[in-house]
């Protein structure tokens, strides 16, 4: 405790002096950062949270990972490598997902033609326009049956987000003020921190995009029921693997004008991007 003090007050007198400056702080011994509960600290606050073992900044809208905002890597069956990240206590992939088999090998059917699409009733991707050029980065697009086929449509170990999964990562990102039954935006300021910066794959202007969180999302657009495509450049749509009914799922949606995130119900024949979660 006598360490603790003596930094404590070695930190103070230099964030109060108005002369006094130097490159570097050596300390000899332990320094024990603690975890905080307040929940509107002073951006550059630092804690520990005993709960992820990991140790977090406040940004001014939520804590950041500072020692395991890269994980590393997964690999699908057909050997696509996606990056990975921490976010709270959840791991995802940084990609949309590419592959085009289930995880226990069967194929899943390229369905190009708009009448064939729109008459599904089980798994099928596409790429946006039916251009593979889109591939890298945006990925494919995949109806909710492949979403939920036994087959498996995530690596081993991996799994699509289920709706209240979705919450939790938006509840971090946004601490408190997600209302996990809400239709519309979940939340105002949660689509920042998971955007992609810049205007290279968002349009402009991009509104809000941080990218703090690393989760790195995407514009992958969708493709409608009829089998039109729509909205590459200016909206993201994420797949949950909740069914609100027979014919509708529940999925997530972020666009190029806000900072938002948005819970939405629609059709399972639509093609949506998809992010794995780890079991």
């Amino acid at each position: 405790m006598k360490e603790i003090n003596t930094i404590l007050i070695l930190l103070l007198a230099i964030s109060s002096s108005t002369t006094y400056s130097q490159e570097k702080l050596e300390v000899e011994g332990a320094i024990i950062i603690k975890n905080t509960e307040d929940v509107t600290p002073a951006p550059g606050t630092l804690r520990f949270n005993p709960a992820t073992c990991d140790l977090e900044g406040w940004n001014g809208i939520f804590w950041a990972s500072l020692t395991s905002f890269q994980l590393g890597s997964v690999t699908d069956i057909d050997g696509n490598v996606y990056k990975t990240v921490a976010i709270g206590t959840q791991e995802w992939m940084a990609q949309n997902l590419r592959t085009t088999k289930y995880r226990n090998g069967d194929v899943i059917p390229n369905v190009t033609d708009n009448n064939d699409w729109g008459n599904l009733d089980s798994g099928a991707y596409c790429w946006y326009n039916n251009d593979n050029g889109y591939e890298q980065p945006y990925g494919k697009l995949y109806n909710w049956y492949a979403v939920n086929d036994t087959s498996g449509l995530c690596p081993t170990g991996w799994h699509v987000p289920t709706d209240p999964e979705l919450t939790t990562l938006i509840d971090y990102l946004d601490p408190g003020s997600v209302d996990p039954n809400a239709v519309g935006a979940q939340s105002t300021v949660a689509g920042g921190p998971m955007k992609e910066t810049g205007t290279a794959h968002w349009n402009s202007p991009n509104t809000g995009a941080t990218n703090s969180s690393g989760f790195t999302s995407l514009p992958g657009g969708f493709r409608y029921v009829d089998g039109r495509y729509f909205n590459l450049g200016n909206e993201g749509y994420l797949w949950s693997s909740t069914e609100s009914s027979s014919s509708i799922a529940w999925c997530r949606f972020l666009s190029i004008s806000n900072a938002s995130v948005s819970r939405s119900k629609s059709d399972k024949r639509y093609g949506f991007s998809v992010r794995c979660v780890r079991d």
